[in-house]
């Protein structure tokens, strides 16, 4: 992506309208799920968002809504989600230039089972990966030999107290954080690494999900 293409309003809309679509596509933000944001103003802070309750499929760039800091919609016809909320936390936790939202199987079930493996134990609910390539896809990270463990928060339709929680876990996150029974939000500099860390984190996710598939190996005299 061409940092050039994004550097206009209408540049960043169209790159961004662009994204969401290749995510619909790859079967992550079914229905009208997900929600995706590229910060187009620093000060004040100005999201540009996809509104909430349409098919993310067939988002245009006329589609896309601008939201200042306090979550209000200040351009556009369509309806901020509750999420903004996590959106600008984020934001201004990570300084990320883009946050993008899915709704995969992996992370539903990935985040579900680590939050329920965490119960009644003195340790935050995390999912932990190792030892593959892909990681290295990961602003940071230069080898296979490491590890991370991405967060995972229980579920809350109380987004400002969901934000509140989220906030203290987002500095040390790869780059992502899990919704328990929701799915994962990734961010990045810009939108460019922010799509590039959300395709990393769902592979990762993806090949953890199919591990728990295969049959304990037999073991070789």
């Amino acid at each position: 992506m061409d940092p050039l293409a994004t550097s206009t309003p209408g540049g960043l809309a169209m790159a961004l309208s662009g994204v969401i679509a290749a995510i619909h596509a790859r079967g992550w933000c079914d229905g009208t799920g997900g929600n995706f944001s590229c910060v187009s103003r620093k000060e004040p802070l100005e999201l540009l968002m996809a509104p909430s309750g349409v098919d993310k499929g067939s988002i245009q760039p006329h589609d896309l809504i601008l939201v200042n800091g306090e979550a209000q919609v200040i351009e556009g016809s369509g309806a901020a989600s509750a999420e903004t909320l996590l959106h600008l936390e984020i934001v201004k936790r990570t300084g990320a230039g883009a946050v993008l939202h899915t709704h995969s199987q992996a992370a539903t079930l990935l985040s579900r089972r680590a939050l329920k493996g965490a119960e009644g134990m003195d340790t935050d609910a995390a999912v932990q990966i190792q030892g593959l390539e892909m990681l290295k896809g990961l602003a940071g990270l230069r080898s296979h030999d490491c590890s991370i463990a991405i967060p995972v928060l229980a579920n809350d339709q109380d987004l400002r107290r969901l934000s509140q929680t989220a906030s203290p876990r987002l500095e040390e996150a790869p780059h992502g954080l899990l919704i328990a029974g929701h799915g994962l939000y990734a961010w990045g500099h810009d939108l460019f690494s922010a799509r590039r860390h959300l395709e990393i984190l769902e592979f990762l996710l993806e090949q953890s999900w199919r591990e728990l598939l295969l049959p304990p190996l037999a073991t070789r005299p």
